[in-house]
């Protein structure tokens, strides 16, 4: 499988491109002159930044701390062109504990299990994916970051918490009349 490894990476970012209901999200890492962009869900940036802060309150301590990720915050937009390289499918997160680093892999597709044979071997070498490799401090910096991305969509309705469209909506709670 082709895998793109960034250790460490010069940048990694969580952005979102157009207007609110229309976003379609993004994580971006470049890093020894490469650039990778691939799309997600939003919820897969949500929970991917709330999964991270709490792997790094449980294991990096004072590394891993908000306070850490201070000089590290990147707010800039992604770089252009934005094209994406893969629609992810699965995302892992894990720690290693002897280097002390969090490693994020991205991929196209839901890998099998070992003893699952669905792919051939050709197949499975046109699985892309993404490896991220990140001190506890860049870890936090980015988790900070997927929160800034998934802000500034659309309002949520008062009544049912479902995200309002700039005409309104048509409210469940409301008995479906239109908010």
């Amino acid at each position: 499988m082709p895998q793109h490894e960034f250790d460490p990476p010069e940048r990694f970012i969580a952005a979102s491109v157009g207007p609110p209901g229309q976003r379609t999200f993004f994580l971006q890492v470049s890093g020894g002159g490469r650039r990778m962009s691939v799309s997600l869900e939003k919820e897969q940036v949500r929970i991917l930044g709330e999964r991270l802060a709490d792997l790094l309150d449980q294991v990096a301590g004072f590394e891993g701390a908000p306070e850490a990720a201070t000089g590290l915050t990147d707010n800039a937009p992604m770089d252009t062109p934005i094209e994406d390289d893969f629609r992810v499918q699965s995302l892992s997160l894990a720690w290693e504990p002897t280097r002390r680093r969090v490693v994020i892999e991205a991929h196209e597709a839901d890998l099998p299990e070992e003893d699952d044979a669905t792919l051939s071997p050709e197949e499975l070498a046109l699985i892309g994916s993404i490896r991220v490799v990140l001190t506890p401090a860049m870890a936090r910096a980015f988790a900070q970051r997927c929160a800034l991305a998934i802000e500034g969509g659309r309002p949520n309705c008062p009544f049912c918490g479902q995200p309002l469209d700039p005409g309104g909506h048509i409210c469940p709670r409301a008995n479906g009349y239109r908010r």
